[in-house]
């Protein structure tokens, strides 16, 4: 029977049937309890380079045995590696997964399965889609996303790095940073500034860039959780060849805001409509120090909790839009606003379950852990665009607000003061 022939259950069943030949069933809930485990909550991974590419290798692993059954892409055509089955297969064998022992998997995996392929397939030629997407459906070739800047975060229109051409080639000089899993991948898509002399969203291109060339540069950067998930990555007079050139020249500002789409529905839906378990832990946490039965206690947990089904709702609109064949608009901003605040209110609670152990390790296990999350979740919030720019999205395209004051608007960027 062909793929395409089975019914949602029976395609469940085999699913099933082929993780329990590769994966260890995740214990009941009633089995797990408080001290046993990994107590992290961390948010990038705090880890040494050496250990961050173990975890790597290891989802690698894992998507390239999912590849031989074709569960790595479910919904992508039979010709890039995938099933071409409905978007709703691709939740089903996710659900199924989910009550497995899975590896983690590194969000190098995810910038270039979910975001850099997806935008290749909507901008990319035929000879681009046909060379690059398989092998990073199958994560034999990863990618990274090289878009902000020192001089522009928020601001990503503004960004410097310049590609001039020279013949069949443009050289690239600039630098990108919080470059996530750079030092992991084997090419790049970069946006640069190729016209200096219109408005600087007119002036952008974007390229794909083989991150082995000479000129290129990946620096990691340590981060306040004691991570270096991030890369400041530079770029002297490195070379594209004019046929990786994503889409038209000036036209990397569109091709930039479809990558913008697909991260921010990516990032409203970490949770898979459910609540995480970091508000579980801490109703654990709660219930562990004896503090459960405190009102300001269980307000503040009842809050986070309902925050979090809320979350889940607008999780089942942007799921109910793909499986119609729509793009979500501003449900992925929603999604990431929602995101964000959570990260915000659990960092709030668990300051107010631990108070000093938050801050001091006293070797008790699920304390000092929650630092992590406390130091990573500013990063969370900055990735795919702050909470400020999701209000403008919501605000501007969503409710048809007047947009903001812009005194660069129909200037060109070469004149613009910096």
């Amino acid at each position: 029977m062909s793929q395409a022939a089975l019914t949602l259950e029976e395609f469940r069943a085999q699913v099933r049937a082929w993780l329990e030949e590769r994966a260890e069933l995740k214990p009941p809930p009633e089995e797990l309890s408080w001290g046993k485990g990994s107590d992290t909550v961390s948010v990038f991974h705090n880890a040494t380079q050496d250990e961050m590419r173990a975890i790597v290798d290891e989802g690698r692993a894992w998507m390239q045995l999912r590849a031989t059954a074709g569960y790595h892409a479910i919904s992508w055509e039979q010709r890039y590696g995938g099933l071409g089955l409905p978007l709703v297969y691709d939740r089903v064998y996710r659900e199924e997964e989910s009550r497995y022992r899975t590896p983690s998997i590194h969000e190098a995996i995810g910038i270039t399965t979910q975001l850099i392929a997806p935008t290749i397939l909507a901008h990319g030629t035929a000879e681009q889609r046909d060379r690059y997407l398989a092998t990073m459906l199958g994560t034999e070739e990863m990618w990274c996303q090289l878009y902000s800047e020192p001089g522009s975060g928020s601001d990503l229109a503004g960004l410097a790095t310049r590609a001039e051409r020279d013949g069949d080639q443009w050289v690239l000089n600039g630098q990108k940073v919080w470059t996530s899993g750079a030092q992991f991948a084997d090419f790049g898509y970069i946006l640069c500034r190729t016209d200096p002399d219109v408005p600087k969203h007119r002036g952008i291109t974007a390229f794909l860039l083989d991150m082995r060339s000479p000129g290129v540069t990946v620096r990691p950067l340590r981060q306040m959780s004691g991570g270096a998930s991030f890369n400041e990555v530079f770029l002297d007079d490195a070379r594209v060849p004019d046929r990786l050139r994503l889409d038209a020249v000036g036209a990397g500002w569109r091709v930039a805001m479809t990558t913008l789409g697909f991260e921010r529905s990516a990032g409203s839906g970490e949770t898979g409509g459910k609540v995480p378990g970091k508000v579980t832990r801490l109703m654990e946490l709660a219930r562990h120090i004896g503090r459960d039965q405190e009102p300001a206690v269980r307000q503040e947990l009842a809050r986070l909790w309902t925050h979090y089904r809320l979350h889940g709702l607008n999780i089942q609109r942007v799921r109910a839009k793909l499986r119609a064949g729509q793009t979500p608009g501003p449900e992925g901003s929603i999604g990431k606003l929602f995101n964000d605040i959570g990260a915000e209110r659990i960092t709030e609670v668990a300051s107010l379950l631990l108070g000093p152990k938050l801050v001091a390790d006293t070797g008790e296990w699920g304390t000092y852990a929650w630092s992590e999350h406390v130091c990573g979740a500013p990063g969370g919030r900055v990735a795919g665009g702050t909470a400020e720019i999701q209000r403008n999205i919501i605000a501007e395209r969503g409710l048809g607000l007047p947009g903001e004051p812009r005194v660069d608007r129909d200037v060109p960027w070469s004149a613009v003061p910096r």
